[in-house]
């Protein structure tokens, strides 16, 4: 299986640090395309605001040269009259120009944030459990969240702001050397000093984004452990140093802050000292100049007002830069996800499902060989096995053998290094994903709810297509064959809001659940990655029984941690080094292979550490689905 890179450290080389700023944005242009228009014709209306602001020196350079420097009747005020009307006709134009720059790109912004949050999440459904292992929810959910909705503001003003204060700037300063030569080279001469702390500051501020929003995903990974893991925390009395740990990332996120205001306050400090210094050079040469006739008054209040108008976007520059490196390094966070590639793919000429073969969950295991990485030592390193159609075999071994991952390649969330899985005839990696998962289900030993309705859960894996009356025999079917009667006694019933990871029921509830979602399902082969070990013994004999009724059909993988369900099984498989060494019914083996019986004996040895612990049969539990 191909290799994950580990999830990155703040320290390391982060992805997409080898391109320009430029370049890594431009990533963004198929998310951003269908915006364009809106996103240009606000820019277009930014530029216009920008350009009337810079269009009213002007205007007041040809009133001082024109009725003020030749004087005008003290009853005649006409003269004036048009050059207020343009001051004013620009003044109204640049603060409509801003508010239709404000309507054209709000909407679009946040279109592509939701577009980018999407395919972030499309993706991380698409790729396979080996990424999730690697990477922490906390690290995605601040990708996700606080990565995008950065880029949605640097998007609807920090681009456009970028964009427009260069531009401005750049007509700024022609302006200024069209209108007063000598005082608009020396001004352009502050640009210098601007550009050197501008990219200073960019090389430096970069690493250190960077640097911030990792930690950011870090402590929201704390949180979120420490929230799932709540009960675990008081149980041990843990939660002092719980909250010692997480104050100890949020302080080292705190001085990373602190770090990103001091170099930010320094860019800016300077980009405001600097050009109020030229303008204080530029104001006594100004003078000089006026006085030695070699530049009109009017040409000096247009140099100075033109001036005033750069000045702001100068000043602004540092926040502007700031925001684009902060957007840069979200942007390369986000594509540091959405190019993992993933090995799972469905095949680009898919078998049909409806041609799958007659045999109706016959699967065959040829050679099979896996490992985690290239670097790892073999997990399965040839395994054959056949699980006839509508049998059901039990898997068993020492912990730590494989069996789970052997489990795992069925449904098809991990692939197989070498070697082939079967349904029906057909390589699993010939079928599409969700056709394979149609046919091949899973119950898992850790269940998984979600938060939503009893309903919702138990029905997760049946077609929203099947009609009503369908849905509903299921549904009461798995409930009943899984042995959760205990849900109509809920407060909704089966409507009932389970809360996060169902968490709100017992272990023995929550398996069940998961069994009766697997059972709704009405899957080919069913995977039972030991999911009735919170279950007494009579309970799981039970549960076996109506599932061999009403699964008849149904090719059944368990995985065995105890005694009592290897003996339900027609048949045992042994799982030793990577392989299947033996084959046969559990007197068969118990009879022929000393492996065997050493593994039946560590299950008995650990079943009976478990129920005198009582931990096994859910001792003190008022669930009579259990205790009966």
């Amino acid at each position: 299986m191909p290799h994950h890179p580990p999830e990155p450290a703040a320290s390391a080389d982060p992805a997409g640090s080898q391109l320009g700023t430029i370049a890594s944005v431009l990533r963004l242009y198929p998310y951003v395309r269908p915006a364009l228009p809106r996103l240009l014709a606000g820019l277009a209306a930014s530029l216009g605001a920008s350009l009337a602001a810079l269009a009213i020196p002007r205007v007041l350079q040809e009133l001082v040269e024109g009725p003020l420097a030749v004087g005008i009747d003290a009853r005649d005020y006409t003269a004036l009259l048009w050059p207020t009307l343009a001051v004013l006709a620009l003044g109204v134009a640049e603060a409509g120009l801003i508010l239709l720059r404000r309507n054209l790109v709000m909407y679009p912004g946040t279109r592509v944030e939701a577009v980018l949050r999407t395919a972030l999440f499309r993706h991380l459904l698409q790729l396979p459990p080996a990424f999730h292992d690697r990477w922490s929810g906390g690290q995605l959910l601040s990708r996700s969240m606080a990565d995008l909705g950065l880029l949605r503001r640097w998007l609807v003003f920090g681009l456009l702001q970028l964009v427009v204060s260069t531009v401005t700037i750049a007509v700024g300063v022609g302006i200024l050397l069209a209108t007063a030569g000598w005082l608009g080279l020396v001004y352009l001469a502050g640009a210098v000093p601007v550009t050197i702390i501008a990219f200073r500051f960019s090389r430096r501020y970069r690493v250190i984004a960077r640097l911030s929003q990792d930690q950011s995903g870090d402590l929201a990974n704390t949180v979120e452990e420490s929230v799932h893991g709540i009960r675990v925390l008081k149980a041990f009395g843990r939660g002092e140093d719980a909250l010692e740990s997480f104050s100890g990332q949020a302080e080292e996120l705190r001085r990373t802050e602190i770090r990103k205001a001091g170099n930010q306050a320094t860019v800016t400090t300077s980009l405001q000292l600097i050009p109020e210094l030229t303008l204080a050079v530029c104001l006594l040469l100004g003078v000089w100049l006026a006085a030695a006739d070699q530049v009109s008054v009017g040409a000096l209040v247009a140099f100075f007002l033109t001036a005033a108008v750069i000045n702001g976007p100068v000043v602004d520059l540092g926040m502007t830069l700031s925001m684009t490196l902060n957007a840069r390094t979200a942007v390369d966070r986000f594509f540091e996800v959405i190019e993992t590639p993933n090995p799972v793919s469905d095949p680009a000429d898919p078998a049909d499902p409806a041609e799958l073969g007659p045999e109706h969950g016959h699967v065959v295991l040829r050679g099979v060989r896996f490992r985690h990485d290239d670097s790892a030592a073999p997990v399965l390193d040839g395994v054959d096995l056949e699980l006839p159609a509508g049998t059901t075999t039990a898997l068993v071994g020492l912990t730590g053998s494989g069996k789970s991952t052997l489990a795992m390649l069925l449904p098809r969330l991990y692939d197989v290094t070498a070697g082939s899985v079967e349904v029906d005839g057909h390589d699993v990696r010939s079928v599409r994903r969700e056709d394979l998962r149609r046919a091949v289900a899973v119950a898992f030993e850790d269940p998984t709810l979600f938060s939503a309705s009893v309903r919702d859960n138990v029905l997760l894996g049946v077609d929203d297509d099947e009609p009503a009356a369908t849905r509903e025999h299921l549904l009461h079917e798995a409930v009943d064959v899984a042995r959760a009667g205990f849900v109509h006694d809920l407060p909704q019933g089966l409507e009932t809001r389970i809360g996060e990871e169902g968490l709100s029921l017992s272990g023995g509830q929550r398996q069940r659940l998961a069994l009766a979602r697997a059972i709704a399902a009405r899957p080919r082969v069913l995977v039972l990655d030991d999911p009735l070990s919170a279950l007494d013994v009579a309970t799981e004999e039970a549960v076996t029984a109506r599932l061999r009724e009403v699964l008849s059909g149904t090719t059944s993988l368990v995985i065995a941690h105890r005694p009592s369900t290897v003996a339900l099984a027609d048949r045992v498989a042994v799982l030793a080094d990577g392989r299947i060494t033996a084959v046969g019914t559990h007197r068969e083996l118990l009879a022929s292979d000393a492996h065997y019986r050493y593994v039946i004996a560590s299950l008995e040895e650990d079943w009976d550490a478990a129920d005198h612990d009582g931990t096994a049969d859910l001792a003190g539990t008022t669930d009579p689905e259990v205790t009966r």
